[in-house]
């Protein structure tokens, strides 16, 4: 966000969704603060924030892109302003009770993406903290990760993680090894969490700059399904 509009930003945040509920075709959306300078960390970003958006199909989604106001204002009000379209090929858990219907089979090849969200236990905060750094550098620098997020509705108990991966087989190195599973073991074994969504996708376009790196991306090919992130 640029510097002149990061309090309407932080408004955004605070209001949630409510702000969309008119948008034509849109199931549900999350509007979402930040770790400082996009990470993980307990720090809040002034500056950095997300919106996750589900479509009833790729029209809807493409006109909020190329019309909508809120989309216009992102353009408008950001320094550096990132779009990824996307569909879901697995789905489990709900976010405020609303799930992802998966519409496309896992890619052979090619980039895939990953979203990990949960609403942590109050009681649980300390548990999942402990372990978090560990399993959040070990992102960071993963091989084939071409991007990671630290996104939340709220300080603390509303986490969300998103990453960009360039195959499926790198993202399940990933999930499959490490500081990562042991914390994935120890959040199921301890109950960490009141709600959870996880969802895999195939990104149709990356279209923007995040973080200094400039994307241009377009899949080659594309049928029509009925859901959209």
């Amino acid at each position: 966000m640029a510097p002149g509009w990061r309090s309407w930003g932080w408004r955004s945040v605070a209001r949630g969704g409510s702000a969309l509920a008119d948008v034509p075709g849109l199931v549900f959306a999350k509007v979402l603060g930040s770790g400082y300078e996009g990470g993980f960390g307990l720090k809040p970003s002034w500056s950095r924030q997300g919106l996750f958006a589900v479509f009833d199909g790729l029209d809807a989604a493409a006109v909020f892109l190329a019309h909508g106001t809120r989309a216009q204002q992102l353009r408008q009000r950001s320094r550096e302003h990132l779009v990824l379209v996307l569909r879901a090929t697995s789905s489990r858990g709900s976010w405020s009770e609303k799930g992802i219907a998966p519409t496309r089979a896992v890619p052979a090849t090619g980039l895939v993406a990953s979203l990990t969200r949960a609403s942590i236990k109050p009681t649980k905060a300390w548990p999942f903290w402990r372990r978090s750094p560990a399993a959040e550098e070990a992102l960071a620098g993963a091989a084939g990760c071409q991007l990671a997020v630290g996104l939340g509705e709220a300080p603390l108990l509303r986490q969300c993680t998103f990453s960009l991966w360039e195959d499926q087989a790198s993202m399940d190195a990933y999930a499959r090894s490490g500081a990562h599973l042991q914390a994935i073991r120890a959040s199921a074994a301890g109950g960490f969490f009141s709600e959870s969504m996880f969802v895999r996708f195939v990104p149709l376009s990356v279209q923007g700059q995040w973080r200094g790196r400039h994307w241009n991306w377009t899949a080659e090919r594309e049928t029509q399904g009925t859901h959209d992130g």
